[in-house]
């Protein structure tokens, strides 16, 4: 089993998720991951400091505000704010993180559509905490045609593997 397969399924055994950078503008693929955590079950908390409300629950402005700590944080949003996520999950104790990206897990094919920052995830590996540095959720809950293809596609050319220091490579 590719290691992100392994990683996917340990972060999807967790049972509270925070889902950051939920948006009420536009729809995202932040707010279609966080509503597919909902759907399959899951107790999902989101985190957008500008929204008090999301789909007629309660938006926290930061994970330190959720009333009760995520068992596992998913980050779509600038990589400036995925820094600042990983840290607050470093000081909550916060062990699983998946951090977005749109061209799966190969480093600079999508610099402008990721959330992964190089920085964040060197801390989640200096603090034991277990981190998918790309990819998508929505390609593993229930996919919809385009994300199951995509999956298809990115394991296809490499770019779901994740090399064992950490770094994103292709095979």
């Amino acid at each position: 089993m590719p290691k992100i397969d392994a990683l996917v399924k340990d972060f999807l055994a967790q049972k509270k998720i925070a889902v950051v950078g939920v948006s009420d503008n536009r729809e995202t693929g932040c707010n279609l991951a966080y509503r597919k955590f909902k759907s399959a079950g899951y107790a999902v908390s989101a985190v957008n400091p500008r929204l008090s409300t999301f789909d007629d629950s309660p938006c926290y402005p930061d994970l330190k505000s959720i009333p009760e700590k995520p068992d596992a944080v998913f980050i779509l949003a600038n990589p400036k704010v995925t820094d600042q996520i990983v840290q607050q999950c470093v000081e909550l104790g916060i062990k699983h993180i998946w951090m977005h990206c749109m061209m799966g897990t190969k480093p600079g094919l999508a610099a402008s559509m990721t959330s992964v920052s190089s920085e964040a995830v060197k801390l989640c590996r200096d603090n034991g905490i277990a981190v998918i540095p790309g990819s998508c959720p929505n390609q593993f809950l229930k996919p919809d045609f385009g994300h199951a293809m995509m999956r298809v596609m990115f394991r296809a050319f490499g770019f779901q593997r994740i090399s064992d220091n950490g770094a994103t490579s292709r095979p």
